[in-house]
């Protein structure tokens, strides 16, 4: 399984820095995860447009969704479009969220159908999405959020989404190969509960969950990422680094 990180800032883009977007390839399938600001645009660095197999959203905050807009343009009005709609696995909300994050009136949004470009699937459940294996779980954010773990030939990679620690996310990276965790702030007794991580709690997640690799993402462009690596590193011994923009990581067993 490979992973490439599209954009990596956390909830804004920074300066020549995407949002969350990653994109999972295995056995010739390609999965898009996430697809925030600045994602299509460096989707189209690494792939041809029409690339992408299927598109997973952890939640529906634009930093994490809202180049989904300029999705359905290019799907809808390319010359030469895919044919069929793309599988999309998001929040309930998701058809209605983007119709209404691209049509400027009511008159348009009560005319406006995405099901032709677009195929939505609900989260909460396993599901199979080509040769991955995705298992979903909601954690503790404030909106309607979930984390994974994805599974293929054998290997996982376990991915936070935003949230703040929560019993579901040490379930769902329990003995992954790959843990690849959100820290946007570093440690503090006065931070909003229930929203992100830390950096310290996200290499106590991945201390307890007997990661084989930490990867940290969604550092915003106002928080000190090499503050947050610390954290993390003071709290698990194994690998760990901080994700950059167009980096190439591989999933398997040299990740332990």
């Amino acid at each position: 399984m490979l992973l490439t990180v599209l954009g990596c800032s956390g909830s804004i883009p920074g300066p020549g820095a995407a949002a969350s977007g990653y994109l999972l390839e295995a056995d010739g399938f390609t999965l898009v995860l996430e697809f925030g600001n600045g994602v299509l645009s460096r989707f189209q660095e690494e792939r041809p447009l029409f690339a992408m197999d299927a598109l997973v959203l952890s939640h529906l905050h634009p930093d994490h969704c809202v180049d989904v807009s300029s999705l359905y343009v290019a799907r809808k009005y390319h010359p030469t479009p895919p044919s069929g709609p793309l599988p999309v696995y998001a929040p309930a909300e998701a058809p209605s969220r983007f119709v209404a994050a691209y049509a400027p009136d009511a008159d348009e949004r009560a005319s406006l159908d995405f099901s032709d470009v677009f195929s939505f699937h609900g989260l909460g459940s396993t599901v199979q999405i080509g040769p991955f294996t995705v298992d979903s779980a909601v954690v503790a954010h404030p909106c309607e959020a979930y984390g994974f773990r994805i599974s293929c030939g054998g290997v996982s990679l376990a991915y936070t989404g935003d949230s703040g620690s929560c019993a579901a996310l040490d379930k769902l990276a329990s003995g992954v190969d790959v843990l690849l965790s959100e820290a946007s702030w570093t440690h503090a007794p006065d931070r909003q509960p229930d929203l992100h991580l830390s950096g310290h709690e996200a290499g106590d997640l991945a201390a307890r969950a007997g990661a084989g690799r930490l990867l940290i993402t969604h550092v915003p462009p106002w928080t000190s990422r090499e503050d947050v690596l610390e954290e993390a590193r003071s709290a698990f011994d194994g690998p760990c680094e901080l994700v950059v923009q167009g980096g190439r990581y591989e999933v398997g067993e040299t990740s332990r």
